[in-house]
């Protein structure tokens, strides 16, 4: 591609309103426009590894045996409503009606129409197993759009959905998947973990996440390096820390801690370790009008912290958030800071934390303003509690697979299959003949990348000061030559229109930057740009009969035989 009949948007100063470094280096390096919040255009340099990535996924997907079709972006709503989802989504699922008055919604996702369309296309087990995707527009309407492209409200995914006789065969299709999942990532260039996640509202029994690793990542990941355990942390398991509770040697007594409403502020004035402590957490039911919270109280070690997906998935507490401080006292008649389970106004359901129920001679509130018990023990001053796993798991905690401790790290996802059972298809009647004849449901399986969020996830893992630095896999191109003078010169022009030629020849996807620019601006706006290699050409260099190559990590630059400039270039790229 000749730059001088290419499109290149370049700007100086990062622009006011972004919020993360790839936001930023996007909108300066005219990669994409800003229309409104969540939504934007891809200008052509963005499109050009839009497509990339989209070729990469397009390879793997048929190579893993997946059909590609195309499922409307507008979708019946009566779709939606058989699997009760258009109004459990939430206000996230855009909803429209036609000139007809007939509902319908902007996709986010695809199970109800890939589901349709397979129960009125699937009659025998012999069509089976089926994995149909597809490459398309999303929306979600999104309450607060932040971070670019990777949390927009329109976005481009590739969703995949498997339909399987029985949960065997379904568990194969979803390794498959997870397989293909692997390879993409790995094409891209990523460093990246696959970690257990919990399915949110797609819903399922079995779900793995795959994450960009980067200190903006919205997730916490939790790992281990001793060995492949990974889990997001709403989903990693938490070990009990003590190994058996020991016998009490402390009386129970109402401590005056004045002003001391947090378990460090107890911690410190008490002279005892924070891990001493405990910290009542009080429920609330969803939904309901505020005033009041639910009687169930959830204790966790003063130094962690209640995770409340775990809570969500315990008997009777799908519907509970956190109750709000004057649900507390009016329930309760006392502040949280002063909240505890022994001596409530009300019988309550305790649930204990695995690493709380092992603890002896700890301190909670003891539900008067300024006081706290200490020397606190289960079976002498609290009955036996409810156990459960109710915390996240923090840095040094044990792994769950006993091979070591673990550590965290923050990831951003970009990719997540899902088991889904028959979670839709049973909603919907999506069912077939079996080899007996008899009637039976179809299992299924759900796998999404977010393909426009690749950019913005690859250019948080990969930019420096200067700008961004693509894999060669999805760069708006892999190499650019930068002619100094290119406008001016004969030699310069000469040199580079034949190292272009021949880099084209060969397949290599090549840009020649024949703007005539100075070389300050050119060289400033192909580092902002971040194509992998570059190759400068000058009259200097070609009376000495080189050029100067430099890969966009590389601190200085390459002296390269002219001669030889193509075949050493290419071989680079081989690597």
């Amino acid at each position: 591609m000749k730059i001088s009949r290419f499109f290149i948007s370049t700007q100086k100063d990062d622009p006011a309103d972004a919020d993360i470094r790839s936001q930023a280096l996007m909108l300066r390096a005219g990669m994409v426009k800003k229309h409104a919040a969540g939504l934007y255009s891809y200008l052509p340099l963005g499109l050009r590894s839009i497509r990339k990535v989209e070729a990469i996924v397009r390879e793997e997907m048929n190579r893993a045996g997946a059909i590609e079709l195309l499922m409307p972006v507008v979708q019946p709503a009566e779709l939606w409503q058989e699997t009760g989802r258009l109004d459990k989504f939430g206000p996230e699922l855009l909803r429209i009606k036609d000139r007809h008055d007939r509902d319908f919604v902007i996709q986010p996702t695809s199970e109800e129409v890939v589901t349709d369309l397979v129960r009125s296309e699937v009659r025998s087990w012999r069509q089976l197993p089926l994995n149909f995707y597809h490459i398309q527009t999303k929306f979600r309407d999104e309450r607060r759009p932040r971070f670019g492209v990777m949390r927009a409200r329109e976005f481009t995914m590739k969703d995949a959905y498997s339909f399987d006789r029985n949960f065997e065969a379904a568990q194969v299709s979803y390794r498959s998947m997870f397989d293909a999942y692997v390879r993409i990532f790995q094409r891209f260039g990523f460093e990246f973990r696959a970690v257990a996640a919990d399915s949110g509202a797609i819903g399922g029994s079995l779900s793995h996440e795959f994450h960009v690793i980067a200190e903006t990542g919205e997730d916490a990941i939790a790992y281990c390096d001793a060995s492949d355990y990974a889990a997001n942390i709403e989903k990693a398991e938490a070990l009990p820390l003590l190994a058996a509770r020991a016998a009490p040697t402390q009386p129970l007594q109402k401590t005056p801690t004045p002003g001391a409403a947090k378990c460090e502020d107890v911690a410190a004035l008490l002279g005892i370790a924070l891990q001493q402590t405990i910290k009542s957490v009080v429920l609330a039911v969803e939904g309901e009008k505020s005033g009041q919270a639910a009687t169930i109280v959830l204790l966790v070690r003063g130094d962690h912290a209640v995770n409340e997906v775990k809570v969500s998935k315990l008997p009777g507490l799908a519907n509970t958030r956190m109750a709000t401080e004057a649900e507390i006292v009016a329930t309760f008649g006392t502040p949280p800071g002063y909240l505890g389970p022994i001596g409530t106004v009300h019988p309550v359901r305790v649930i204990a934390d695995r690493t709380v129920a092992h603890m002896h001679d700890f301190v909670v509130g003891a539900n008067a303003v300024d006081f706290h018990y200490t020397g606190v023990n289960w079976g002498r001053d609290l009955p036996e509690p409810e156990v459960a796993d109710i915390r996240n798991v923090q840095a040094g905690d044990p792994s769950p697979d006993g091979k070591g401790t673990l550590s965290i790290c923050r990831g951003i996802e970009v990719g997540h299959v899902f088991y889904l059972g028959t979670k839709y298809s049973a909603a919907m009647s999506a069912t077939f003949l079996d080899d007996k004849g008899k009637s039976q449901v179809l299992e299924m399986g759900c796998y999404g990348i977010g393909i426009t969020r690749i950019l913005g996830a690859c250019i948080e893992q990969n930019h420096d000061a200067k700008g961004m630095i693509w894999p060669d896999a999805i760069a708006p191109f892999t190499v650019v030559i930068c002619p100094i003078g290119y406008d001016r010169s004969e030699a310069v022009r000469s040199a580079a229109d034949a190292l272009y030629a021949e880099l084209l020849a060969t397949g290599v996807d090549v840009a020649l930057d024949d703007r005539g620019e100075r070389p300050g601006v050119m060289l400033g706006d192909w580092e902002l740009i971040g194509v992998p290699h570059r190759v400068v050409i000058s009259d200097r260099g070609i009376a000495a009969g080189t050029v100067e190559y430099q890969h966009r990590r590389d601190a200085v630059p390459t002296v390269l035989p002219l001669a030889e400039a193509s075949a050493q270039l290419q071989a680079r790229l081989q690597r």
